[in-house]
């Protein structure tokens, strides 16, 4: 069956706010929440960025049904695998195992931060395999050293170690990555209802959940709507690779120049109030093969999507 999620935008609201939002997700009736993981913000408009693992210990604190992700991280770069893997395992049992972990190699926006050097994809794909297998030794609360290409571990053990080994569902946005993921991961993780993605994610052999994230902004007024969304996530229509190059949110800003209106609906971001628009847009991810679709209300009035989804969304996909 089907999961219906909300996103919890790191990179627009400050940590309070995020834990508020996962208990209204949870009394609007959402299966599970995803929380980015971001150093910056993509542009300064959006405005927060606070450390996530501090947001998570108080949201599986301050919730009690409702799944918990984060979607995604990277634990290759900026933070060593076993300061993660620590992280991860506290997280899980504070949510008394509710947790999933999505993991991808990374945005340089966010991993250039310690001064290492940012390395192409195939070499983050080595360096992402070789910390999901440091992850998963050090879960079972057994010893771990490791010598490896990438890291190096010595005599570590989590003392406070989950009872149920969390998932590991890995971010693609191609189809090379997605059978990577299926060879190597739990499950999926994706940004719009990309179909080829999940095809070669299952004709490698993938079997796990498949996550994908919508954008949307509602509001009465459609215009605002897409005024909300220019301002606020314009890095949402920026093509190609970009969004894994740019090193800061200024340049994210200075590509988000060549952004226009009407590049927002292009872009497949949902707005305004038409009901029907919002279901077409899962339906058509479902359709697509993904069983976890969470939605990413921009801007900051949250609480007008969690009302509109509780009242009429939920109700019509259940």
């Amino acid at each position: 069956m089907a999961q219906f999620g909300f996103t919890l935008s790191s990179e627009e609201h400050g940590p309070d706010r995020l834990v508020d939002l996962a208990v209204a997700a949870e009394d609007a009736g959402f299966d599970f929440v995803s929380i980015s993981d971001h150093f910056h913000p993509w542009v300064s408009a959006q405005g927060e960025s606070p450390f996530v693992w501090s947001t998570l210990g108080a949201i599986a604190r301050e919730t009690d049904r409702i799944e918990i992700g984060v979607g995604v991280t990277c634990p290759i770069i900026r933070i060593h695998p076993v300061n993660v893997a620590h992280a991860v395992a506290t997280i899980q049992v504070m949510a008394d195992g509710r947790f999933t972990f999505g993991v991808g190699t990374g945005e340089n926006l966010n991993e250039h931060v310690t001064g290492d050097r940012w390395p192409e994809h195939e070499v983050r794909l080595e360096m992402l395999g070789e910390s999901m297998d440091v992850m998963r030794s050090l879960w079972t609360g057994n010893e771990v050293s490791h010598r490896g290409a990438h890291y190096t571990v010595e005599n570590a053990t989590l003392f406070t170690a989950p009872e149920t080994i969390p998932d590991i569902v890995v971010s693609a946005f191609g189809p090379k990555t997605a059978a990577w993921a299926a060879e190597h991961g739990d499950g999926l993780w994706c940004s719009g209802p990309k179909d080829d993605v999940v095809a070669a994610y299952e004709d490698a052999g993938g079997s796990g959940p498949r996550y994908t994230q919508l954008h949307l902004c509602y509001d009465e007024d459609p215009e605002s709507a897409v005024d909300t969304v220019y301002e606020r996530w314009p890095n949402g229509s920026i093509p190609g690779e970009l969004s894994q190059e740019l090193p800061s949110p200024a340049h994210f800003e200075q590509a988000s120049q060549l952004v226009e209106r009407e590049d927002i609906a292009e872009s497949g971001t949902v707005t305004g109030p038409d009901r029907d628009a919002h279901l077409d847009g899962i339906q058509t991810a479902l359709e697509a093969g993904y069983d976890h679709v969470y939605v990413h209300q921009i801007g900051d009035d949250q609480e007008a999507a969690l009302e509109f989804y509780s009242e009429e969304i939920l109700p019509s996909l259940r």
